[in-house]
């Protein structure tokens, strides 16, 4: 059984100033606390049910990763799913990574870089999904604006289904990233407005930006984009059509045309 304590501390990760103040975050699901496991990141503990615990306390011995057997009531206290996983683990918040004002060629995909700036993206369900979809289209690296919704908010973690794992996330002031990119790669930014993303001559090295949920790319970022980019809708428009689309499915068909235009050029 879990104490007071343990219960008291693991619950209080779920708000910011304790995750600040302790740092660490939590995480849950067998997939994403397995991804932590086996990633980069470093265990502080794990609460995992019996059974869970039975098929992988022999891994966690080895990686000396402290451990909990929890029972149902106990996880349903700790957790913030409304149906608590079989496991729960508490990991340590990593140092940020560097930054790094200038693209590295063929570090980060084998065509040539590739990266995600993100303004002000604030759902932390959108950034979750993001990451992840960096993680699927191969892109090792997102950059965020300071005003974007917290990396180890617990909605966020989750979202990322364990792509956390693998992308690098920064922070950071996107107006010196992107003065300094743009001198060597292009920058895309996504609009409501602009040119046809299913018309363009892409090419292989790239910054693609991403606004803010409800106002979109902020103007001072507006000097450093090369392209405005719309994603065409089809809705015919004597019927009325959607007014735009959810920041993470915009990154996703953005994404999507990139990678199909690499394939293309093979």
């Amino acid at each position: 059984m879990l104490s007071s304590g343990q219960i008291k501390y693991v619950s209080a990760l779920r708000v910011k100033k304790y995750r600040e103040k302790s740092g660490q975050f939590i995480a849950e699901g067998e997939k994403l606390v397995g991804d932590l496991i086996s990633g980069s990141f470093s265990i502080a503990a794990v609460y995992g049910s019996p059974s869970w615990i039975l098929a992988n306390g022999p891994l966690l011995i080895k990686k000396g990763i402290p451990f909990f057997e929890t029972l149902p009531q106990e996880m349903e206290r700790i957790s913030t799913l409304s149906t608590p996983s079989p496991v729960l683990a508490v990991v340590e918040i990593p140092e940020p990574p560097p930054f790094t004002p200038e693209p590295e060629p063929g570090s980060l995909h084998p065509e040539g870089c590739f990266y995600l700036a993100l303004d002000n993206i604030r759902d932390p369900g959108n950034l979750g999904t993001i990451i992840r979809i960096a993680d699927w289209f191969g892109i090792t690296t997102v950059f965020c604006s300071e005003q974007t919704v917290e990396l180890y908010n617990p909605k966020v973690i989750q979202a990322t289904m364990g792509s956390i794992a693998r992308v690098r996330v920064i922070y950071c002031d996107l107006v010196k990233v992107l003065s300094g990119l743009s001198l060597k790669i292009p920058v895309f930014g996504a609009f409501l407005e602009g040119d046809n993303l299913f018309k363009q001559d892409i090419p292989v090295e790239a910054v693609i930006l991403i606004g803010n949920e409800s106002h979109g790319i902020s103007p001072e970022l507006e000097p450093f984009i090369t392209r405005k980019l719309v994603i065409p809708s089809f809705g015919p428009s004597e019927t009325g059509k959607a007014e735009s689309l959810n920041a993470s499915v915009a990154t996703a068909i953005i994404c999507a045309e990139f990678r199909r235009a690499s394939y293309q050029r093979q």
